[in-house]
């Protein structure tokens, strides 16, 4: 499957890898990982339509908007082990981000 890893697309990775089987929000995510809106969703989006990420919208309160959420699908959660195996806790995010060399 092709699909760019950028340093930004690992982040995003390693965010779901965190709890591979919670639903996830943009906004959550968006803190977790320190990405822009306009960086995080289309990567969410590019994800999601090489079936690697499921989504669902989730109704909520009378008077609020429904909310987007997202997490692996079963190939998705392969893909991201097999291609961010760096992650087990050893902060690929501050990596991806520059933050710690290797």
């Amino acid at each position: 499957m092709k699909l760019r890893l950028s340093s930004q697309t690992l982040l995003v990775l390693d965010a779901f890898l965190e709890q591979v089987e919670e639903w996830k929000y943009g906004y959550d995510l968006s803190r977790v990982t320190g990405l822009k809106s306009g960086t995080l969703y289309p990567i969410l989006m590019r994800l999601a339509e090489r079936n690697l990420l499921e989504t669902e919208w989730e109704q909520g309160e009378p008077g609020k908007p429904p909310r987007h959420m997202y997490r692996f699908t079963p190939d998705g959660l392969r893909f991201a082990r097999a291609n961010a195996p760096a992650h087990a806790g050893s902060g690929l995010g501050q990596v991806a981000l520059g933050l710690v060399h290797r």
